[in-house]
């Protein structure tokens, strides 16, 4: 895969999980990284992590609320403001949520969820498009996930907020693509990350890892994906190699997706 070498990726939801196992996919091919997250800690930990195994990379970490429109604006701002300019976005924030019945949720956790999934979502593309126009070009990865290319039982606002993640990446993608921005979206299944962990401690709190087993029984591979798997699919996406995908959404999760409805 081709080198970061004096490329800037900002990456959002970079503490943990997605986020910063592609952070040190780039780190370690040379990219200059921005990492936004709404918790200080998870980002020394990541910087310090990064450095471990990339001591060359360029690190700049923000502590930013990424439904917030203002501090979006402001990581954007003091991104180009170490790096001049801004080459990748990993548009990477996002929750689950709470688990309940569509007539059940809680309309502050369904607001919760639709402010960070979809609007910070869209806010990143509002103010890092200009970015790239001015830089003649850049690549785009939002995350959807498979829930945003099917139903999810009992995850109402997380479906609806992925499912626009995708329609907003198809957008971007026609409007901006003469501008030689290509964006495209990644359709993660059962990653084993925190917040999916989190997810199984809802579904069985008893025993979250007998249900994270029932899970993966019915993916073909038999096994979760791994953190370090999306993050070579996403610097692909972000690199000079991915030329001519633009507007796709893109299932990494084991060939799962192909089952439903016939399982």
């Amino acid at each position: 895969m081709s080198s970061f070498k004096g490329k800037t990726v900002v990456i959002t939801g970079a503490g943990m999980g997605l986020g910063l196992a592609t952070a040190k996919v780039i780190a370690q091919k040379g990219g200059n990284l921005s990492l936004v997250d709404y918790n200080e800690k998870a980002l020394e930990d990541a910087k310090a992590e990064l450095k471990a195994i990339a001591p060359d990379s360029k690190v700049l970490t923000i502590v930013a609320d990424t439904s917030n429109e203002e501090a979006v604006k402001n990581y954007v701002d003091k991104t180009v403001a170490e790096f001049g300019t801004i080459d990748g976005f990993y548009n990477n924030a996002g929750i689950e949520g709470k688990q309940a019945p569509l007539v059940e949720y809680d309309i502050d956790v369904f607001k919760k969820v639709i402010d960070i999934n979809l609007l910070g979502v869209y806010y990143g593309l509002r103010y890092i498009i200009p970015v790239m126009q001015k830089n003649g070009g850049g690549k785009i990865v939002n995350v959807a996930s498979v829930g945003g290319i099917r139903g999810v039982v009992n995850q109402m606002p997380y479906v609806a907020s992925k499912h626009a993640v995708s329609g907003m990446t198809k957008n971007a993608a026609i409007e901006y693509g003469k501008d030689n921005i290509f964006t495209n979206a990644i359709a993660p299944g059962a990653i084993l990350t925190p917040m999916v962990a989190g997810a199984f401690k809802q579904v069985n709190p008893s025993d979250p890892a007998a249900a994270e087993k029932e899970y993966a029984q019915r993916n073909p591979t038999r096994r979760l994906g791994k953190p370090e798997e999306v993050g070579h699919l996403v610097a692909f996406l972000l690199s000079d190699e991915c030329q001519y995908v633009n507007g796709q959404t893109i299932a990494i999760d084991g060939g799962e997706s192909n089952l439903y409805g016939n399982s």
